[in-house]
């Protein structure tokens, strides 16, 4: 899966357990899709201390889904949904 992509998911997740300003970065730069200058600018923080406090809030989402585990429950049970979903629909065909 892209970062960027598993980087959000698992910010939708986990991103309550992030202080704050971390949480803040993280959802303007994946989500709002703004620069390090812009949200520089946004949050009164130097440039490097964004990228800085990006990078941290990220290896801690990795950490909590390592530990915690449940975006990868969330896709087995969203898996084992679509798989009923498909067999459900075969069965009313094949009932008519």
């Amino acid at each position: 899966m892209e970062k960027n992509i598993e980087v959000s998911l698992l910010f939708d997740f986990y991103g309550e357990l992030l202080k704050p300003s971390g949480r803040q970065a993280i959802d303007l730069y994946y989500n709002d899709d703004l620069s390090l200058a812009e949200i520089a600018a946004q949050t009164g923080i130097t440039r490097q201390g964004v990228r800085d406090s990006i990078k941290r809030c990220e290896q801690q989402l990795f950490d909590f889904e390592k530990k915690l585990g449940l975006f990868r429950q969330f896709q087995t049970l969203r898996q084992g949904l679509d798989e009923i979903a498909v067999i459900a629909q075969k069965i009313k065909t094949d009932s008519q």
